[in-house]
C-alpha cells in the first residue's frame, strides 16, 4: 500500500506533465475504439442488408455457376435438385434464374442480368409483389438501374434475349416498381422478372441458377450435385475488404500510441534523472532496489489508468451518440459496391472495448518498465550524491 500511495503522490504532484501525457493516451484510446466502431458497424450493417435482399441463410449454386463469368450463365442453370423441390413448394427456398439480355432505351443499350424469382416469395426482402400483376412482363428494378436508364414507375423498356436454344428474341417490359437497396448486387445492371415469365422467354421450364436457403431449412447443406455456399462464403469479400481496411488504419493507430508512449518514456527518463537524491534516500531508509522500480513502473502505468478514465468521461458520451445517429455518407458512397446506406451505425462491442484497454496498460506498463531497469544498478550513496551509476 506504501508503494500505491507513494506512486499516487509522486503522479498527481508532477501536474500538468502528468494530465498532457494522460490526455494524449486518452485520445489515442478513444480514436482506436471510435475508427474500429466505425468498420465493425459498417460490416455488420452491409451483411445484414446482403443477408435481407440477397443471401438468405446460404446459397445452392448449378455447379458451372460463377457470378465473375458472365459467359458460363448459358451453362450455368438445370432443374432444381430433388432435394430441393419440398422446401421450395413450402416456400422456404427461392430458385433464381439467371440470364444475360441487351436493354434498348433512347438509342441507347445496356447489357444487363435477367433475373427471375417467384413473385410469391417471402424469404428475401425484394418487392416481387409487384410481378404478380398481368398477363404483360413487369420487372422490378433497383433505384441506381433507374436512374442509369432514365425511366421510372410504368415505362417501358425493350429488352432482348437469347433462349436455351440460342434463339434471340425481345420484347417491351413494363417497370412495375423501383426498389430503394443500398445492396448494389441486386441492383446494378439487373431486371427482376418474374420466375414462370423468365423461364417461358427462355424455353427453361423447371430450371433455375441458384436457390437461396430459407430459416426454416438452415440443416440443409447438400442438394445433388449443387455446390453450397454458406454466409461467411459469400460475404468473404466484404469480411476481406474490411481486414484490409483495418489494417490499413492499424498504421494510424500506431502512430497515435507511439506518440503518447514516447511521452510516457520521456517522462520516465527526466523523472528518473530529476529524482535521483529521492532514490537514494528511499533505498537508504530500507526500500529495495525491486520496491523501487516497481514505484516508478506504477507510476508509469498510473498514466494509463487515468487516460481511461479520462477517455471514459468524453468518449463514452461522444461514441453513444454516433452509435445512435451516425454517420451520414455522400450520395456518391452508394456506388462504392459496398451496401453502405445513407448512414454509418458504429458498433462498440465489449470485445473491441476490453482489448483496447487492455493493449494500452500493458503498452504503458512495458514502457514505464523500460528506463526504471538502471535502478538496478544504483548505489544509495551515488544516488545521494546526485549520480546514477
Amino acid at each position: 500500500m506504501l508503494t500505491i500511495r507513494l506512486a499516487v503522490k509522486n503522479i498527481l504532484g508532477a501536474g500538468w506533465r502528468t494530465w498532457l501525457n494522460v490526455v494524449v493516451l486518452s485520445i489515442a484510446f478513444v480514436a482506436i475504439i471510435g475508427v474500429q466502431g466505425v468498420y465493425e458497424g459498417m460490416s455488420r450493417r452491409a451483411i445484414d442488408a446482403m443477408i435481407q435482399m440477397q443471401l438468405g441463410t446460404g446459397q445452392f449454386w448449378h455447379p458451372n455457376y460463377d457470378p465473375y463469368d458472365p459467359f458460363a450463365l448459358k451453362d450455368s442453370h438445370a432443374e432444381i435438385p430433388a432435394a430441393l423441390d419440398t422446401a421450395v413448394a413450402d416456400g422456404n427456398a427461392v430458385p433464381i434464374l439467371i440470364s444475360q439480355g441487351v436493354v434498348y432505351l433512347k438509342g441507347r443499350m445496356q447489357s444487363v442480368l435477367l433475373k427471375g424469382i417467384p413473385p410469391g416469395q417471402t424469404i428475401l426482402k425484394l418487392p416481387t409483389r409487384a410481378l404478380s400483376s398481368n398477363s404483360e412482363i413487369s420487372a422490378v428494378i433497383g433505384s441506381r438501374m433507374a436512374a442509369s436508364l432514365d425511366v421510372q414507375t410504368g415505362d417501358y423498356i425493350t429488352v432482348r434475349w437469347r433462349d436455351a436454344e440460342g434463339t434471340f428474341d425481345a420484347a417491351d417490359v413494363r417497370i412495375a416498381a423501383v426498389m430503394e437497396t443500398t445492396v448494389s448486387a441486386v441492383d446494378n445492371n439487373q431486371i427482376w422478372l418474374a420466375l414462370d415469365q423468365l423461364r417461358s422467354m427462355l424455353d427453361m421450364p423447371g430450371q433455375a441458377t441458384l436457390v437461396v436457403r430459407g430459416q426454416e431449412i438452415d440443416h440443409l447443406r447438400s442438394a445433388g450435385d449443387w455446390v453450397f455456399r454458406d454466409i461467411d462464403c459469400l460475404t468473404q469479400e466484404i469480411q476481406e475488404l474490411v481486414q484490409v481496411k483495418t489494417v490499413s488504419m492499424t498504421i494510424i493507430y500506431t502512430l497515435l500510441m507511439a506518440m503518447a508512449l514516447l511521452a510516457i518514456f520521456d517522462t520516465q527518463i527526466l523523472s528518473l534523472w530529476h529524482r535521483r537524491r529521492e532514490m537514494g534516500t528511499l533505498m537508504a531508509l530500507g526500500m529495495t532496489r525491486g520496491k523501487l522500480i516497481q514505484l516508478f513502473t506504477l507510476e508509469g502505468a498510473l498514466h494509463a489508468l487515468l487516460a481511461i478514465l479520462v477517455g471514459a468521461v468524453y468518449g463514452i458520451p461522444l461514441l453513444t451518440w454516433f452509435s445512435y445517429h451516425g454517420f451520414s455518407m455522400p450520395d456518391y458512397a452508394q456506388d462504392a459496391g459496398f451496401a453502405i446506406g445513407e448512414k454509418i451505425f458504429p458498433e462498440y462491442g465489449a470485445g473491441l472495448v476490453i482489448g483496447t484497454t487492455l493493449l494500452v496498460l500493458v503498452s504503458v506498463t512495458v514502457i514505464s518498465y523500460l528506463p526504471t531497469r538502471r535502478i538496478a544498478d544504483l548505489e544509495p550513496t551515488d544516488a545521494l550524491r546526485g549520480r546514477m551509476s
